[in-house]
């Protein structure tokens, strides 16, 4: 009787540790500066990830045609302010 309470003790503390699982990493996608540069024409499709608090980074994501490779463009270059205030045209 004791042993088979101690294994279910065992097993459920075995499970709940297990979920518990925490990533000091945070949850950003790009993982540095980015790209300055992609011709427009390569471009696919566009995702814009806004702060939160699993990610305090503005982070833009392009998929190219083709390939469908996901790069992460630099927000603060020349190039993706200008294409982020023309897609809101």
């Amino acid at each position: 009787m004791r042993s088979t309470a101690f294994i279910l003790l065992a097993c459920l503390l075995l499970v709940d540790v297990r979920g518990m699982a925490i990533s000091s990493k945070g949850r950003c996608l790009c993982m540095d500066a980015g790209v300055n540069f992609i011709k427009p024409k390569l471009i696919e499709k566009v995702e814009a990830m806004y702060p939160s608090p699993s990610c305090q980074n503005l982070e833009i994501i392009v998929t190219l045609k083709g390939n469908g490779k996901p790069l992460c463009l630099n927000p603060a270059s020349w190039f993706a302010k200008n294409f982020i205030k023309d897609a809101q045209k």
